[in-house]
């Protein structure tokens, strides 16, 4: 299947201008020095181009990538990154200093706050502008326009000027007109936060709609990761002006999360701690496929290794992981004995302990494990306080649209029936 959206060696330059403080310039010297610089590259066509003054700026360098009909796409990168620059040319605003792009189908877009909005026309006439636009008939354009005002919420508003709405109230008419006027692509930037958590729970849900019911094509750029991971099939990451990944939503999600991470070597211990009969010497948290990691999202396992290294051995050692929240509570522990694996032979120097932490059990939420190596009701042979810290991101739960709320002590994604009967051995069922 040939794709919607083919890009090929996409590169966008801009030239910023460094001018240098001047207390005063008299206007003769303006008008100088604009001959002079007019006459030198009349003589000298190419003797600016290393101009101090002037430097290239690549915004996008190279990027190529396909998508296909019904995907969905998150956009994801540090500011700076291009994503906005990629969208703004996707969507035919800016042009390109290279490469090649081919779409087909209509696009709407939603960029910023007013785009595609005149100021001085109404709400009313502005739909209508919109779905012309877009190439739709009248006809078309009336057959939509309820769903339209009854999606943005601005029905008392209607024939009030846009230039007199609110920003959230211009972001809920802007979003309803681009994704209820049928565009084969729907482009939406970081927009969407100027609404509150419930709003960009219903775009996200209509985002979803269109493209799985309608085959329409998304391209959504956020910074919450939840959202992309709950909304989003696939994920470009951008740094750079360069795509460094592309693929399944979660593995881009994750890479990005670890890429800026500060503890990825985990634990390891100052010392060679030899007084100790049983001591901690390294840990280390990883992802299912045995990546290190330190960013998770909620859906996910955390495996922790922990290295114990046996000077003695002693029968009974135990090992044990606490995880504290970032308010220094216990939000859970776990322990499990450490059999001697040479029961007839010298104790092996190294013990390995595994452990994994189940999915969708810690909120999201800062972590600290804290490893110890004990007999019970005895001794503790190590202890180390803080050896591995973790964040837990949402990663695409029902909450995702309105992330920062209170999840609660625990993060259980209960199951429900809704039914106009009581419905416990329906729900029993589960």
């Amino acid at each position: 299947m040939a794709p919607v959206i083919k890009v090929e060696n996409l590169s966008k330059k801009y030239i910023i201008g460094h001018r240098k403080q001047e207390r005063y310039t008299a206007l003769r010297d303006v008008v100088a020095n604009g001959v002079k610089r007019t006459i030198g590259k009349l003589l000298h066509p190419h003797a600016g181009q290393n101009d101090p003054e002037h430097e290239e700026f690549w915004a996008l360098k190279d990027v190529s990538f396909d998508i296909q009909q019904g995907d969905r796409v998150g956009i994801i990168g540090r500011n700076g990154a291009g994503k906005s620059t990629l969208l703004k040319i996707l969507s035919r605003i800016t042009e390109p200093t290279s490469g090649k792009i081919s779409i087909k189908g209509r696009v709407a877009s939603l960029l910023e706050v007013g785009t595609g909005f005149h100021p001085e026309l109404t709400g009313r006439e502005n739909i209508y502008l919109n779905g012309a636009i877009l190439g739709m008939s009248r006809a078309e354009i009336k057959r939509k326009f309820d769903e339209i005002v009854a999606f943005a919420e601005v029905e008392k508003f209607l024939d009030t000027p846009v230039k007199h709405y609110s920003s959230g109230m211009y972001v809920r008419l802007a979003f309803a007109v681009a994704a209820h006027l049928e565009p084969e692509i729907l482009i939406v930037d970081e927009v969407l936060a100027v609404g509150d958590a419930q709003f960009q729970k219903k775009c996200l849900g209509k985002m979803e709609e269109v493209s799985l019911t309608g085959g329409r094509t998304v391209l959504f750029v956020s910074h919450q990761m939840g959202a992309i991971a709950q909304f989003c099939n696939k994920a470009l990451l951008l740094d750079k002006g360069m795509i460094t990944q592309s693929g399944e939503v979660k593995h881009v999600v994750n890479y990005y999360m670890n890429l800026s991470a500060n503890n990825m070597d985990g634990f390891k211990a100052e010392t060679a701690a030899g007084h100790k009969d049983v001591a901690i010497v390294r840990a280390q948290s990883y992802d299912i496929d045995g990546n290190p990691s330190v960013n998770f999202m909620h859906d996910q396992k955390i495996v922790i290794v922990i290295t114990c290294k046996v000077n003695r051995w002693i029968n009974g050692v135990d090992v044990r992981v606490a995880v504290r929240d970032s308010k220094r509570n216990v939000f859970t522990t776990d322990t499990e004995g450490m059999e001697l694996l040479a029961q007839n032979e010298e104790a092996p120097e190294e013990l390995h302990a595994t452990v994994v932490i189940p999915a969708g059990i810690l909120r999201p939420e800062q972590y600290f494990f804290k490893l110890a190596a004990y007999i019970p009701n005895q001794a503790i042979l190590d202890l180390v306080e803080d050896a591995l810290s973790v964040t837990v991101v949402d990663g695409g739960s029902k909450y995702a649209a309105s992330e920062g709320l209170d999840y609660g002590c625990v993060f259980v994604d209960c199951k429900w029936v809704i039914d106009t009967n009581p419905s416990h051995q329906k729900a029993l069922s589960l």
